[in-house]
């Protein structure tokens, strides 16, 4: 009497995993379009019936991705399955795409209904993608090998530096996803807007869904094999890798707002700390799928 009750149980971690790796897709391929003004407007304006059409052929994109792809490790689908794995796919772009909304201030308590809706039916549909092309977004390490160099000799090969070239490899990796992402996010007007209408501790939960959205990615969605990142050393522990990870992305963040004529020398301290930090968010999405995809 006890054996489904243990299976039951057994499943709920699985469960919980899958759901946070569709959440890790959904943000990856959302965020980027949550900086778009035009999406705002668009969202803004839009009536009940378009709205309607819009998440209906979301839907029924979902459904046709989840064919052959997924947010689950599964190779092997029912054709009911499929379209139930489809329908939380839309809902678990549309719970992703709420909270970036209300992060970013975008929806506040202050917007009518109508507006709220539009934006979060717009801003959904590539949240939902990135939830049914999850599993096969995050694969890149479990298809190849990482390329790695020769040492120059035995005295190079030691396990001490053995983890400082992985910990410099994993660096490297977030910079090159920070980049991807933020890249073409950090010349846009966006930005500052979005940071001009933060409150000053509003940044502590941009900063802490930016800890946590990398967190997830890498060592709580399944995607990377945890035991083998556990065994990098005391300097790359889960919490200090996300930190690390995390400075890196500001980083390259305010570089690339100093590139771009975002800020400047005049700018108020303020101004310098929303804007990187607004900024930091995508860059650190970005960072954390570099590092399991690279």
């Amino acid at each position: 009497m006890t054996q489904p009750h243990a299976a039951n149980t057994n499943m709920w971690p699985l469960e919980l995993q899958a759901v946070v790796r569709g959440a890790a897709g959904g943000f990856l391929f959302g965020v980027p379009l949550l900086y778009t003004v035009e999406v705002w407007s668009i969202g803004s304006s839009t009536g009940a019936w378009w709205l309607l059409a819009v998440l209906g052929a979301t839907l029924l994109v979902a459904w046709l991705l989840t064919q052959v792809e997924g947010f689950r490790q599964t190779l092997s689908l029912h054709p009911l399955e499929a379209v139930m794995e489809s329908v939380e796919a839309v809902g678990i772009g549309v719970v992703c795409a709420a909270l970036a909304l209300v992060l970013l201030r975008r929806i506040t308590l202050d917007t009518p209904l109508a507006e709220a809706l539009g934006k979060l039916v717009f801003e959904a549909v590539p949240f939902s993608l990135g939830v049914a092309l999850a599993r096969s977004t995050f694969q890149g390490r479990k298809i190849r090998d990482r390329r790695t160099t020769a040492p120059l000799s035995r005295h190079f090969s030691s396990p001490t530096l053995a983890t400082v070239r992985d910990a410099l490899v994993d660096l490297d990796a977030t910079l090159i996803g920070t980049v991807l992402i933020a890249f073409s996010i950090a010349p846009t007007e966006e930005v500052p807007l979005i940071a001009s209408s933060l409150p000053s501790l509003w940044l502590l939960l941009i900063m802490a869904a930016s800890l946590g959205l990398s967190y997830a990615i890498v060592f709580a969605s399944g995607f990377a094999d945890r035991s083998e990142r556990l065994q990098r050393g005391l300097l790359f522990s889960p919490i200090t890798e996300t930190l690390a990870a995390y400075l890196v992305a500001l980083l390259i963040s305010v570089t690339m707002l100093v590139l771009f004529q975002q800020l400047n020398q005049t700018d108020p301290w303020q101004e310098w700390l929303g804007n990187t930090l607004v900024l930091g968010l995508p860059a650190s999405i970005g960072g954390a799928a570099g590092r399991i995809l690279i």
